[in-house]
């Protein structure tokens, strides 16, 4: 997987393995967390939203299983 930075005060970097379903979040305070069974249409919306921060919270937040990284 490829971090892709994003222009967002809250998320600074994504990626995704459509393979496995998971997406990689990196957040700008330096967590960093995997998302499983994600959709790959639901990483197309998070990368092409007007506002990352709010399509993840609305989106992905608490929607699918997680585990921190770091």
């Amino acid at each position: 997987m490829r971090l892709q930075e994003l222009y967002s005060s809250h998320l600074k970097s994504v990626a995704y393995d459509p393979q496995r379903q998971t997406l990689l979040v990196e957040f700008r305070n330096g967590a960093l967390y995997e998302f499983y069974q994600v959709p790959e249409e639901v990483f197309r919306g998070l990368i092409s939203a007007s506002s990352h921060g709010r399509f993840f919270n609305r989106h992905i937040r608490q929607r699918f299983p997680y585990r921190r990284l770091r």
